[in-house]
């Protein structure tokens, strides 16, 4: 009966939890992949990128994402059409709508903070992101 009751006060004690809010600003800004994690278990380190991502997201949580090639001197170029985006609340997650002319996909975020933002795909797949931090050479 005791092991029932403490079962029972852990169950209301985590659902009652509130869910850290997460500062959806943070998404802005250039982003440079780090890790891929497969669902099967493999994961892919990136040690050297080419481009970066760059997202731009308003107040009404709508925006666009860009791949951008870093240059020498720290400038962007664009190497990608914008990918327009927009962050929703889904089955109690947020997640980040994507719309090209060509395909829609969703990413749920799982963790975003200033320096990192992980998302996991339909298919399973997280990606794990850092912030970009340019060269100084």
């Amino acid at each position: 009966m005791k092991q029932l009751i403490v079962f029972f006060s852990l169950i209301i004690l985590t659902s009652c939890a509130s869910k850290p809010e997460i500062e959806l600003s943070n998404l802005n800004g250039y982003w440079e992949i780090e890790e891929v994690i497969l669902a099967d278990g493999t994961s892919h380190i990136y040690k050297i990128n080419e481009t970066v991502d760059f997202i731009a997201l308003n107040d009404s949580l709508s925006g666009y994402r860009q791949k951008m090639k870093t240059d020498a001197d720290n400038t962007f170029t664009p190497v990608t059409t914008k990918e327009q985006l927009k962050v929703i609340t889904e089955n109690d997650s947020l997640k980040v709508h994507y719309h090209t002319p060509f395909s829609d996909w969703k990413e749920t975020i799982i963790e975003l903070n200033n320096d990192r933002f992980k998302v996991v795909n339909q298919h399973q797949n997280v990606y794990i992101y850092k912030r970009y931090i340019p060269l100084n050479l």
